[in-house]
């Protein structure tokens, strides 16, 4: 019987590329693209790319928090250029065009710092009428993931599936209640953490998402570059 935790991020991520590719096999569709969410979701999206065949590249969510009560999101951006605002929060919330715009400028310099770190020069993959596969190494809550998913929805891909190797229970129903595809290999209750259900989770370095984004496009490396 396989053990309930992953040796680290990149058993998980053999494994769950196991899962798609043998669901990808019952039928050819759109070409399909994987969007790793930074840091800890590369390892695992490498994995993944590397058995579906298939390019890899660093999906980047900044939240937008609420000025004076920052844990709470008031919207969401995203690489591309795409900002997602939560109308429920910002109704009980009501603020001004100009403090929502204050906001999300600060976090967009933050955003294009990340991008350039971790693409250099290189362009975004795009993503209009693929099938896009986004992966992070686990869900707890999935609020990132959720940004993700909206952000991607308005650059037109032909369908979006979340991947994770581990996931709460309650997470994976409030996606799939959405009507979001989810494949997720476990999803063990209690759940807790994400970190709990490997016996490595170790930090993700920025010089390891460089070389692993690398490995899966060398003709155009994703070079460091230092801001």
């Amino acid at each position: 019987m396989r053990s309930a935790r992953f040796r680290d991020r990149f058993e998980a991520g053999r494994l769950l590329g196991e899962e798609l590719a043998a669901a990808a096999a019952e039928g050819r569709g759109a070409p399909r693209i994987v969007l790793a969410l930074p840091r800890g979701g590369v390892p695992v999206g490498a994995e993944v790319a590397k058995a579906l065949d298939a390019p890899l590249d660093v999906f980047i969510v900044r939240k937008l928090g609420v000025p004076g009560h920052e844990e709470l999101a008031m919207g969401a951006i995203a690489s591309g250029g795409v900002r997602v605002l939560n109308q429920e929060v910002l109704r009980y919330i009501p603020l001004s065009q100009k403090a929502i715009d204050d906001v999300a400028a600060r976090e967009q310099q933050e955003l294009i710092r990340r991008e350039r770190s971790y693409r250099g020069s290189h362009p975004p993959l795009d993503v209009r009428d693929k099938a896009v596969i986004v992966v992070d190494d686990g869900l707890a809550t999935g609020s990132t993931m959720r940004a993700a998913v909206a952000a991607l929805r308005k650059m037109q891909p032909k369908s979006i599936t979340v991947a994770v190797p581990v996931a709460a229970p309650q997470t994976c129903d409030e996606f799939r209640n959405e009507g979001i595809d989810v494949v997720c290999l476990r999803t063990p209750d209690p759940f807790e953490a994400v970190g709990l259900w490997y016996e490595d989770f170790s930090q993700t370095s920025d010089e390891e998402v460089h070389e692993l984004l690398n490995e899966r496009d060398p003709q155009n490396a994703h070079s460091p570059h230092r801001s």
